[in-house]
């Protein structure tokens, strides 16, 4: 029987020609990740190995962006903390300030991520990079902690759900619309500590963003990864940012899967998950007059330079509802750059929005956009559970770009294309 793209990648960084499901394996790690919350933990833990050097300074990244910009005093003593293990390791991945962003749009657009590699982060959607053909998921602190000493960690082999993609996306329809209709047929708990593999002639169809959106959110159905074949466009995006050649893995024509899920992405409609569970989900004839007061567009999962666009298409020559507060927050320096140079800060300037500097900030309640009781937020982040954002009375409405951006013009949950004409 073969194997799966991922148990291949688990097997050759653990020196196997083949694992099977459910096998325990010792595996070295391409990349070993935190940020500013998980990151402190980590070191606190690595302190306790009273070693003087981490296996290799390439191999770590650090990334201040939860509550970055500083938002308090406790925020500042941890990237204190970062920084002055950083400065005593030697590591060369640092990011924080003028070089920060979001971590896991960050990462592959450095390079620091290829197809082949295994990837670990105190984040739980570390399983982004699956989209450059990677395996990648996220740990706890304490795991880090080991891999920084170590270069290696242990895993459970996951068995899989493969996902055959056909067909193509329609206009205002995005990689956040399918991974929602995905969770929203699985459940959140459809693929539990599976890995989610997608295949199929869809695939060449889907632009890298929509990839790397859909494995972010892998975790939101309870996958321990989600993960895409390298191809000639994979191939193209990590060589422009400057990564390393990729290693192309490809499931077995015989490999065992649990379930094989077909999915025409022709069929698939501007979808949003209503509170309080990622597969809560609706499409736009099962919705009805939702009013809302905030729209944030942004996050690891939908704060790339293609989402900043769509968002600025929709919101060109129009204005952002009387009461609704609208939040853009591009992932990196680099987008944001971009965008201002592309014009698109000052559409969403003068149509009432705030730009943010790249921070996770509002997507976990950190800060630049906390809900009071009562209060509704569309949002392109991943999760929506109770308090997500803040108060527990609070609701989130998750959503791609495109709707959140529709939905800020007319102050209410409101699909892209309404808006058309």
């Amino acid at each position: 029987m073969g194997i799966t793209q991922t148990q291949k990648i688990l097997a050759a960084r653990a020196g196997r020609e083949t694992v099977g499901a459910g096998e325990l394996l010792l595996v070295d790690v391409d990349m070993v990740l935190g940020n500013d919350i998980t990151a402190p933990i980590a070191i606190d833990e690595f302190k306790k190995f009273s070693q003087d050097y981490v296996f290799d300074k390439n191999k770590i990244s650090l990334v201040m962006d939860h509550f970055t910009p500083n938002k308090d005093i406790k925020a500042a003593e941890q990237c204190k903390l970062c920084r002055g293990f950083v400065r005593d390791m030697g590591i060369v991945n640092f990011y924080e300030g003028g070089e920060a962003g979001i971590e896991h749009v960050l990462l592959p657009e450095a390079g620091l991520v290829s197809g082949g590699d295994v990837v670990i982060g105190a984040d739980s959607h570390t399983c982004t990079y699956g989209a450059l053909g990677a395996f990648s998921t996220g740990v706890g602190s304490t795991d880090v902690a080991v891999a920084m000493a170590t270069g290696s960690a242990w895993f459970r082999v996951p068995s899989a759900i493969k996902f055959v993609l056909s067909g193509k996306l329609n206009k205002w329809v995005s990689g956040k619309d399918v991974i929602l209709h995905i969770i929203g047929q699985i459940g959140v708990d459809g693929a539990l500590y599976k890995s989610m593999e997608f295949c199929g002639d869809g695939v060449g169809e889907l632009t890298m963003d929509d990839r790397l959106c859909i494995c972010n959110m892998a975790v939101e159905a309870g996958a321990k990864n989600g993960i895409f074949p390298v191809d000639e466009k994979t191939k193209e995006f990590i060589s422009n940012a400057g990564g390393r050649e990729p290693g192309c893995y490809e499931a077995d024509a015989d490999a065992e899967y649990d379930r094989i899920i077909e999915i025409n992405l022709s069929d698939i409609e501007p979808t949003v998950a209503f509170p309080h569970l990622p597969g809560n989900t609706r499409t736009f004839d099962k919705i009805g007059e939702v009013e809302i007061d905030q729209v944030v567009i942004g996050s690891c999962t939908n704060g790339r330079l293609s989402d900043i666009a769509v968002a600025a298409e929709i919101l060109r020559g129009r204005k952002v509802a009387r009461g609704v507060r609208a939040i853009i927050i591009p992932a990196t320096q680099k987008i944001y750059l971009a965008a201002l140079e592309a014009g698109f800060l000052k559409t969403f300037i003068e149509a009432g929005a705030t730009v943010s500097a790249p921070t996770c900030g509002p997507c976990l309640g950190g800060h630049m956009g906390i809900l009071a009781d009562g209060e509704r937020a569309v949002a392109t982040t991943n999760r929506n559970f109770v308090g997500r954002m803040g108060h527990t009375g609070s609701e989130v409405y998750l959503s791609s770009p495109a709707v959140a951006a529709a939905s800020a013009v007319t102050g209410k949950l409101t699909a892209p294309y309404t808006l058309e004409g």
